[in-house]
């Protein structure tokens, strides 16, 4: 008997199968609509940053009409990420063949271990440019490291609790497998994939352990609590993206949300860089334990994300320096004396698009002026992009960060597991054991960025006829 996604049925199909562009559109939004119900704070924290990007535009008509000539403006009002973390290699190889059938790729490695977590992440994201100007939605995908478990008893305890649950439903399994056979999915498939999957992310309020169980687990490190002792991974937090981080972390208070005490990422600037994160501080949850017994459990919050200009590696390794640098001085627990050590750290980096360029700490995109298209085609002699820039023919305008960074992603998590800080794990970054559970290498983000710049380059050189 053939299964129903027989090569016939796939021939007459292929026409009609949803873009996976859409069917991250439909995943994000329904996934929002699903954390708006469970948690409400995170709908107030929407409306508000909703208000403070409409104001902003307002006041900012240059950066309005940067946003709209790099297609920024129709994708602003989306969530931009959200978090998840599980727990066995088996977990996220099979995340790994959801979130392609959406259109999402793990983009780069993240050690998180030394910064106190004993996890270590990726992120699935659209990697085209025509995906990320449709949705940019990605998840940042944590793997729990059961190995920093100093405890063998406890490690074992949740290894043997982690191997009992499926985080999936048998349909969500037969969907991803009829994707992957037949090339994608039609409209209703796509419709229920995303309803099947979204069970994966949901809240849940019954644990599947005793309480003496989440304790010890709870007391060996809050996030091992969190990934073990639930049915299903849930998601953690959804991220809008503002355009003044620094606004909303100062009116959250008025809007009855308690943010957390700073700023995560580089400081204000004149020219935005890389990523800067902010959040309200995890809810309280009661939760129900095997045996009747009721508890609480601290996981799920709201973030906020201001994104900047992508650093090459010679950028990158300049904001190494000088956030390591930035962090060789006491620990500021207000936001405005943390912002203050982080702006005297971060004077020596260039804060002007020309110096960013031309010192190759950021990465561009290429376009042709008014005047430029003008002369397309006219096989115009040059020196070069600098020197078209110059006689007005190109324009140079950063390229969005599309990823993150480890220490902003450490800091957020320890902000919302109980507010405590934890000491650095001794085990270093193990990229290849992660890839290994992921069932592929995470690709190289800097080569997304450097292939982003290189086309515009090349296109807009074509086109003059360099």
């Amino acid at each position: 008997m053939k299964p129903l996604w027989s090569k016939d049925i796939t021939i007459m199909a292929l026409e009609h199968f949803l873009p996976a562009d859409d069917i991250r559109t439909l995943f994000s939004t329904s996934m929002s609509r699903m954390y708006q119900q469970e948690v409400p704070q995170y709908g107030t924290l929407m409306q508000l940053v909703a208000e403070v990007n409409e104001q902003t535009l307002a006041n900012e008509p240059g950066l309005q009409q940067q946003l709209h000539d790099n297609g920024e403006l129709d994708r602003l009002s989306l969530e931009r990420h959200g978090a998840i973390r599980v727990g066995t290699a088996a977990e996220l190889s099979m995340l790994r063949r959801v979130f392609a059938v959406m259109g999402m790729h793990p983009v780069s490695y993240y050690d998180l271990s030394e910064a106190g977590v004993p996890v270590h992440s990726t992120a699935f994201r659209p990697i085209d440019e025509a995906s990320l100007r449709r949705n940019p939605f990605r998840i940042f995908t944590s793997l729990l490291r059961l190995e920093l478990i100093e405890d063998e008893a406890l490690r074992a305890r949740a290894a043997e609790i982690l191997a009992q649950r499926d985080i999936f439903t048998a349909k969500a399994r037969e969907l991803v497998a009829q994707a992957e056979h037949q090339g994608g999915l039609t409209s209703d498939q796509a419709h229920q994939f995303v309803a099947e999957v979204l069970e994966t992310f949901r809240w849940h309020q019954h644990a599947i352990v005793d309480l003496p169980t989440y304790q010890a687990l709870q007391d060996a490190h809050p996030l091992i609590a969190d990934v073990v002792c639930f049915r299903g991974p849930h998601i953690n937090h959804l991220t809008p993206r503002t355009l003044d981080i620094d606004t909303v972390q100062q009116q959250m208070p008025a809007a009855g949300i308690n943010p957390k005490a700073v700023i995560e990422g580089p400081p204000r600037r004149q020219c935005p860089i890389l990523l800067r994160q902010t959040s309200f501080t995890a809810l309280k949850e009661t939760i129900h334990f095997a045996g009747e017994q009721i508890g609480t459990h601290t996981a799920r919050f709201g973030e906020i994300e201001q994104r900047g200009m992508a650093l090459t590696p010679k950028g990158r390794a300049l904001y190494d320096e000088l956030l390591n640098r930035s962090r060789q001085a006491p620990a500021q627990a207000d936001n405005q004396s943390h912002q203050s050590l982080l702006a005297t750290a971060f004077a020596d980096f260039p804060d002007d698009e020309t110096s960013l360029r031309t010192q190759q700490l950021g990465y561009f995109r290429y376009s042709l002026t008014e005047a430029g298209r003008q002369q397309a085609g006219q096989g115009i002699a040059n020196d070069g992009l600098d020197a078209l820039i110059a006689a007005g023919l190109v324009q140079a305008t950063p390229i969005t960060y599309e990823d993150f960074l480890p220490v902003s992603a450490a800091g957020i998590f320890q902000s919302n597991l109980g507010g405590t800080s934890h000491k650095a794990y001794a085990q270093n970054a193990n990229q290849a054991a992660f890839e290994q559970a992921l069932g592929c290498p995470v690709t190289d983000e800097f080569g997304l960025y450097a292939t982003l710049q290189d086309d515009s380059a090349r296109q807009v050189l074509q086109a003059l006829g360099a």
